[in-house]
């Protein structure tokens, strides 16, 4: 019988997979950036336009920028966090699927157990 296990990946931190996850989370520092420059804009022209509850549209649009720039502070906090990890460290990167193979006589402690694939600046490491 064949079960599907859920299998933790673990990126080890190298100095190249630092340099990659902090690109990472500098473009999408930038993203944020001009998404919030872009509603900006989009408010003021909202405004002008007279069309909307002055009131309402500044609501609207302070939450919405507002969003982002917690989003912003919480990259800056991670990019931190970053720097300080070492190397050689495992970071959980996401979870995958995966069937495993049940049979009469196993242990079911053996089947059951959390399960991890390594990977190393791409590449799998170890299978745990």
């Amino acid at each position: 019988m064949k079960l599907i296990q859920t299998v933790e990946v673990r990126q080890v931190v190298t100095e190249r997979s630092k340099q990659t996850l902090a690109a990472a989370f500098a473009a999408r520092k930038q993203q944020l950036e001009r998404e919030c420059d872009q509603l900006r804009f989009e408010q003021k022209k909202m405004e002008k336009s007279g069309k909307y509850s002055p009131a309402l549209v500044k609501q609207y649009f302070a939450k919405e920028i507002d969003d982002r720039i917690q989003k912003i502070k919480l990259l800056e906090f991670q990019l931190e966090q970053l720097h300080m990890l070492p190397l050689g460290s495992e970071l959980k990167e996401r979870e995958v699927e995966a069937l495993i193979e049940v049979n009469v006589g196993d242990r079911w402690e053996e089947v059951t157990k959390a399960r991890a694939i390594i990977v190393e600046d791409g590449v799998v490491k170890e299978i745990r």
